[in-house]
């Protein structure tokens, strides 16, 4: 690790009426100058093009770490362009799902010296964001500052202090100090705290740091200091490489003195950026309550132009629960690349393991201890029984949770056509191959499904049958259909016990229902929902009423331990497999119009081969709807 030392010391989710701010009066109560009052000026209102959108699940918060050696003003040396092409990259990339910048954090060391000179250079550079009214921060390094958040006035207090965010719609206030500052920036329709703490933060910054977020209890929090964590290998090859770079950092003395009066007891602390060492790194350290925090270091300065006013973004996607980190210099790529020099074609981007990485983050769980997870309420069964249903089965309102499904119990059919499902199994079953339980997927209409314990080798497991004389059993579905339910795979699920796992089934051989031709297979039933070997895809294969062999749709492969949403439309002349309301890749164009039958029983989670039984569904299944029509996507079980 290294540091240049120069001088004495230096170097859903939508907003709730719960997200209360810091109030003036609590923060003045704390000797902490609050934020004006004032309308933001926002980029619109002076021409600026800086305009967020706030409701995105897809977004970026740009981190600017050391930039010190582009302002050294007592030496005459000050060179703002990389910076400023740095604020311009913000400014223009703050709109679309591919940036989407909401907020720039930068991450001290501002300047060399710590000099009026420097800091004047450093406000005018800074007005090209506040001209656009971007919402950002600053905290001082130990090349800005000595000492601790008590030293005072200087020029960083007087430059790049809270009186500079004033009118920021995003500045939320700062301590007594003047050197610790809140801000909050709208992303994915939630409000996001991100605190600017000083390079050595007195008891008092810390207290007011903890009641900050105390006051703000559901909002997500991003720490920025100058100082936390530092790289645990050396610069001396270039590329800087390591053996392991999701933990190549450690905790340093003064990152322990946050970490012990700031981090661990604030379960909302989540992430941690700070700059001062150099090369880059990362690690994950344990909170109180046993969740991940991530602490990065980013800092760039000891490379080519003192890092070019590198951006490290952090492009947050809620919706693939993934956080991907890339690093760019703006500045060089304004330049036309036949232009650019050697050091510029190598310096534009960094794409080593500790510059360029993603990490998985689910978003919902990390933040369920002080953001609950919205659970959507189960709907009555009488709002899914859209017109033309002829089957609902849904699990909820029977056994207890956990419980065995008995001889006794029935599965209801709540379309009121008397397609009842009851109990079947396997000689030699154990009484508890098939149960109850409270588990659904999170748009499934009823809160319950049932935990299938199946398998195929040997053959084991108990399953649910319509009667011989259901209606269901002799509906071939001339005008078209929609049959929909939610599976769940579990992890011990084996291609090899499991494969060819049946969901649903028309009993039925296709031979005996007169089927031959291409890809006909005259013991197979004539019409099957299953997952298939190996891969765990969709498999929807039919023999429709007016051709003598079957088609076949495919899905992609459905990963474990996750809920799926599965349909099947068919509008009387083609067949759409969706996953997800999604409509996959092997949807054949050949027309298909209903379901051949031989008028037997529907098999809800067992599979026939040759008029035998031979596999049997090991898993969980969800509600179970029929429809004698084809739906469009928004007319779904899930919508």
């Amino acid at each position: 690790m290294r540091e240049n030392q120069v001088g004495s010391d230096r170097r859903s989710f939508l907003r709730n009426a719960g997200l209360a701010g810091v109030g003036a009066t609590a923060l003045g109560a704390l000797g902490v100058a609050p934020a004006a009052a004032d309308s933001p000026v926002s980029a619109n209102s002076r021409g600026g093009r800086w305009n967020p959108d706030g409701e995105s699940r897809q977004f970026t918060v740009a981190v600017m770490p050391d930039t010190q050696y582009l302002y050294w003003g007592s030496q005459n040396s000050i060179n703002p362009e990389p910076q400023e092409a740095s604020l311009r990259y913000v400014i223009e990339n703050s709109r679309g799902p591919d940036a989407n910048v909401v907020f720039m954090a930068h991450l001290g060391d501002l300047t060399q010296d710590g000099d009026v000179t420097s800091f004047r250079a450093v406000d005018r550079t800074f007005k090209t964001a506040d001209s656009a009214g971007v919402a950002y921060s600053v905290l001082a390094g130990n090349h800005d500052v000595s000492g601790d958040d008590t030293r005072g006035n200087t020029p960083y207090l007087q430059m790049m202090g809270p009186r500079r965010f004033r009118r920021r719609k995003s500045f939320l206030g700062s301590d007594a100090s003047g050197y610790n500052t809140a801000h909050v920036f709208r992303a994915a329709g939630q409000e996001w705290l991100l605190l600017a703490m000083d390079w050595r933060t007195s008891a008092a910054g810390f207290a007011w740091a903890n009641d900050v977020i105390a006051k703000n209890p559901r909002m997500p929090v991003i720490l920025t200091c100058h100082e936390i964590v530092a790289p645990t290998y050396g610069d001396e090859v270039y590329p800087y490489e390591s053996g392991d770079p999701e933990s190549n950092a450690e905790i340093t003395d003064y990152g322990q003195t946050v970490w012990d009066s700031l981090v661990k007891d604030n379960d909302q602390v989540f992430l941690t950026l700070n700059g001062h060492y150099w090369p880059s790194g990362r690690m994950t350290k344990k909170n109180a309550a046993g969740h991940d925090v991530h602490l990065h270091i980013t800092n760039y300065q000891n490379r080519y132009m003192s890092g070019g006013g590198m951006l490290r973004l952090y492009h947050f996607d809620l919706e693939r629960n993934t956080i991907d980190v890339e690093t760019i210099s703006p500045w060089i790529l304004e330049k036309d690349p036949a232009k650019r020099n050697r050091m510029e074609v190598l310096e534009s981007r960094l794409t080593t393991p500790v510059d360029r990485f993603s990490m998985p983050f689910d978003f919902e769980q990390r933040f369920a201890g002080f953001l609950p997870i919205p659970v959507r309420p189960a709907r009555p069964a009488g709002r899914m029984l859209v017109p033309g249903t002829v089957a609902y089965w849904r699990f909820d309102g029977v056994g207890a949770n956990g419980s065995p499904v008995t001889g006794a119990q029935r599965v209801r059919d709540l379309s009121g056509h008397g397609n009842d499902l009851t109990l079947r199994a396997v000689a030699g079953t154990a009484p508890d191959a098939l149960v109850w339980t409270d588990e659904h997927h999170p748009d499934q209409p009823g809160h319950a499904s049932l935990r299938f314990d199946g398998g195929k080798e040997p053959l084991h497991g108990a399953y649910l049958s319509t009667g011989s004389r259901a209606p269901l059993n002799t509906e071939t579905f001339r005008r078209g259909y929609t049959i929909e339910t939610f599976v769940k795979i579990p992890r011990d699920w084996d291609g090899g016990t499991n494969g060819n796992m049946p969901v649903l089934v028309r009993r039925g051989a296709s031979g005996d229902a007169g089927k031959h031709g291409k890809n006909t297979d005259p013991k197979e039933p004539v019409a099957q929902l299953m997952t298939t070997n190996n891969g765990r895809e969709v498999q929807f294969n039919c023999y429709p009423l007016n051709q003598t062999y079957p088609t076949t749709n495919w899905s992609h492969g459905l990963p474990e331990e996750q809920w799926w949403h599965i349909a099947v439309v068919n509008d009387g002349h083609r067949t759409t497999l969706y996953v997800e309301s999604s409509p996959v890749a092997d949807n054949p164009f050949t027309d298909s119009a209903g379901i051949s039958s031989l008028g037997l029983t529907w098999l809800l989670g067992a599979h026939e081969y040759g008029g035998g039984l031979d596999n049997v569904f090991h898993g969980w299944i969800g509600d179970v709807r029929i429809v004698n029509r084809a739906l469009r996507t928004d007319e779904f079980m899930t919508t």
